[in-house]
Order: C-alpha cells, then structure tokens, then sequence
C-alpha cells in the first residue's frame, strides 16, 4: 500500500499527517537527550521544575491538571496546565495564558504545548523535548530556542547527570 502524506495548517504552524494519522513534527522545536538515568528518575526531575526552569514558580506541576505560573523577572510570565500525564513515559503542559515581554505578541506562547516524551535504549533514558507551536515563523523563535537550549540541553541535561541544575 502506498503512503501518502496529507498537510494540515493549525494555528500556527503545519502537521504533516500520515495514513495512520500518527503526528510528526515538521519544524516545531525539539531537542533529543539521551541520560544514564532511570525513566523513573528523568519523569520525575521533569516534573521538578524549580529544579531546572525557574525556582520562581506558583503552582503545582505534580499531577494531571496541576497548574502553574513560571516567571522570569519581567521579560516572561507564563501559566501552563498539566494536560497529559504517563508515568515515566509522557509529560505535557498547555501553555494557557502567556506574557512575552520583549516581542510584539505578547501571548505568542499561549495555546502551545511543551512535551516531554521518554523512552528506554541500551540501558539510556532517551528525551525528546517539544514546544508545540515554537516554529521559525512565530517572533520569538530565535530567543525562544536559545533559551531552552539553556534550559533543557544545559540545566536539564546537568541535573540528570550531576544531580544539579541551574534554573532562572
């Protein structure tokens, strides 16, 4: 049977579909770990977020439906909402309110999904990291991904391997 591939334009960036409808991102920025850590360990860690995001946090990001509002000074207030939860397989947060100080859209977050999706090989935790809607169209693309770079490649990365982050 022949595959074909079928477009579809949300919001704010593009899906590409497959026959079994399984969702592949095409330009939403992501980031692959792999750690010599439990599944166990890295979902929770994840799930720490004052450990490597920001100590400023108000809320819970425990359980499903949790919610929590991360500030950074002035420059970034968002508020995201637990929305799926699997125990040492899956975490994301929608991203319900947002206030992006240092761009013209100051909600361009609001509506996007942050996912953390684990997988075991060869004795690793594999990470892959997603922000849902960070695509290289929206404004703060560029600031956007460095700063998670910092965070999940740098802070997240050091304290799945040193025991330490560094949150904002």
């Amino acid at each position: 049977m022949a595959r074909t591939n079928l477009r579809l334009k949300t919001k704010r960036y593009w899906r590409l579909l497959t026959p079994n409808n399984i969702r592949m991102k095409e330009e939403d920025y992501h980031v692959m770990l792999s750690v010599n850590a439990s599944a166990k360990e890295v979902f929770n860690n994840i799930n720490n977020v004052t450990k490597w995001w920001t100590e400023d946090l108000k809320g819970s990001s425990q359980k499903l439906n949790d919610e929590f509002i991360v500030q950074f000074g002035e420059v970034h207030v968002s508020k995201q909402k637990l929305v799926e939860l699997i125990p040492d397989k899956k975490v994301v947060w929608l991203v319900t309110d947002s206030k992006l100080n240092f761009i013209k859209d100051k909600q361009e977050w609001t509506n996007t999904k942050i996912s953390f999706e684990l997988s075991r090989n060869e004795n690793k935790t594999k990470i892959h990291f997603m922000h849902i809607g960070l695509v290289p169209e929206v404004e703060c693309y560029n600031s956007c991904t460095k700063g998670w770079d910092y965070y999940i490649k740098g802070s997240l990365f050091k304290l799945l391997t040193e025991g330490k982050g560094t949150p904002g």
